[in-house]
């Protein structure tokens, strides 16, 4: 499984400045690269409820740019990034890459745009691409724009943790784990055109969750509901669970870091690390 990267190699990464709607700028710099990882997007749900037209602009406009510069740039693959949330609520468990997609924000609607813009250029100009599609990721220096994070800084500075709704369930996969799978569909030629889900094949409920982060930070603490956190009724994803078959079979892919031990990594990072997650801010 692949490690984080030393500070002699993060040295060697080239951060450049851009707009993915700027396509000069996507062009440009995907120039001699054989592979491109297609993450950048508008990622939040609650700021796709305020932002709707920045939201689905930069999602498919940009994924569209991303296309287009690997098509002019005879780029080897493209390895797009998916969503679980593009499932919207579970129909079935669990949530093969044939469940019907459901747009039940203006988030998940952005990202069935941009993946159907990906396989029609895949099946129109045969542009080498593979879908990732994630569920829920967590790990060390992840915003508290996520659960889990929010979670562990509120458990570790206060009394009382704020959460919106407490009921839905979620597959959660380690940062590591899905990096692993990121390789895997990038260096095989087995990913061309597919869509490939990644997750760990088991749900847990987001009260359950408080519980299992509590008993390792082994506090006592007292949850409260925060109407400001709560989807709209009809756009809350009450379930995903993600059958990652495809994945196993295709990639040879399957989590190697169990929940606790992934949960205890990010615990100690947010302990060795408390000025970057402020537990008194709710990111959008």
């Amino acid at each position: 499984m692949l490690e984080l990267l030393s500070p002699e190699k993060l040295g060697q990464l080239e951060v450049i400045s851009g707009d993915l709607k700027d396509s000069d700028a996507v062009r440009q710099e995907t120039k001699n690269m054989d592979i491109i990882f297609h993450l950048g997007s508008l990622i939040s749900i609650p700021y796709s409820y305020q932002h709707p037209r920045e939201t689905i602009s930069t999602n498919i406009m940009g994924t569209l740019n991303v296309l287009t510069a690997a098509r002019e740039n005879s780029v080897e693959k493209l390895v797009h990034t998916s969503t679980s949330e593009v499932y919207g609520t579970a129909q079935y468990v669990p949530i093969d890459e044939e469940h019907p997609l459901q747009g039940q924000s203006p988030y998940s609607a952005s990202k069935i745009g941009a993946d159907k813009i990906v396989e029609s250029y895949h099946l129109t100009f045969d542009v080498p691409v593979a879908t990732v599609r994630p569920f829920n990721t967590y790990g060390p220096r992840q915003s508290l724009r996520a659960v889990i994070p929010t979670i562990i800084s509120q458990a570790l500075t206060r009394e009382r943790i704020f959460l919106g709704s407490l009921h839905p369930t979620r597959d959660y996969t380690y940062v590591k784990d899905l990096v692993d799978a990121y390789v895997k569909t990038a260096t095989s030629n087995k990913t061309i055109g597919e869509v490939i889900n990644i997750g760990s094949n088991f749900e847990i409920s987001i009260s359950q969750l408080v519980e299992k982060i509590l008993s390792l930070i082994e506090k006592e603490v007292t949850i409260e509901q925060d109407p400001s956190r709560v989807r709209p009724q009809d756009s809350e994803v009450e379930r995903l669970w993600c059958d990652n078959t495809k994945a196993r079979k295709m990639l040879k892919w399957s989590p190697q870091t169990s929940f606790d031990e992934g949960l205890k990594e990010t615990i100690n990072w947010i302990v060795e690390n408390p000025h970057l997650h402020k537990a008194e801010l709710y990111n959008r």
